[in-house]
């Protein structure tokens, strides 16, 4: 069996939002302290250690959600087109971290998105 490194990170961003066409509440505008874990995997690791730095998971990650922190996300391509949802939300940056983080041997395996402490959605995909 190779071995397989999982890197997780977990960081956060303010963002308001709507979802058209829903019926209820979240139909209004109203805001989240989303929180977002990413994880990496790795099957190797370079000559200090490590599969792939926590900084630079971090980094990817704070310039793909620093686009979206404080703004109303229905006024942010994609989200002016579909619903930002978590599951849309967590798609979106799952797709922008694999295009910066991804090599032959790290790839962006997981993001999970919590909208509140009790509620979240895990997007992966299959190979």
């Amino acid at each position: 069996m190779s071995a397989v490194y999982t890197i997780r990170i977990i960081t956060d961003f303010s963002a308001a939002h709507l979802l058209r066409g829903y019926e209820g509440e979240c139909s209004r505008l109203h805001g989240h302290n989303w929180k977002v874990e990413v994880e990496v995997t790795a099957t190797v690791l370079n000559e200090v250690g490590m599969g792939v730095d926590f900084k630079d998971i971090k980094a990817s990650t704070r310039e793909v959600i620093g686009s979206m922190d404080h703004r109303n996300l229905n006024d942010l391509p994609p989200f002016d087109k579909i619903n930002p949802t978590a599951e849309n939300l967590a798609a979106h940056i799952f797709k922008l971290l694999s295009a910066s983080l991804n090599k032959e041997d790290i790839r962006v395996s997981a993001v999970t998105i919590w909208e509140t402490e009790r509620a979240s959605v895990r997007y992966t995909e299959q190979e």
